[in-house]
């Protein structure tokens, strides 16, 4: 199990590292927190995986943990500054 929980680990870092190199500074928070919430979503998501399908079944734990941490560092991107607009006021 400390096996599967470290090859989560990497993968979680990979898919981070990724984001943080494709995406532009400006749309994603501090690096350090990009990379703890990758490798933190890849581990809790490959755990929760192993828990309810078994320990045989390690390369569906291990997708459907790449799966999360894409998902949670989604949450992180911010919207680009033209989105940012705020409606007119009205006089």
């Amino acid at each position: 199990m400390l096996w599967e929980a470290l090859a989560y680990a990497a993968v979680g870092l990979s898919v981070a590292f990724a984001a943080t190199r494709l995406l532009p500074r400006r749309r994603l928070p501090a690096a350090t927190l990009v990379l703890a919430t990758g490798t933190v979503a890849a581990v809790l998501g490959g755990l929760v995986t192993r828990t309810v399908l078994g320990s045989d079944r390690f390369l569906i734990s291990l997708a459907v943990s790449v799966g999360v941490a894409a998902a949670l560092l989604s949450l992180l991107v911010r919207p680009p500054r033209a989105a940012r607009r705020s409606a007119p006021r009205a006089a």
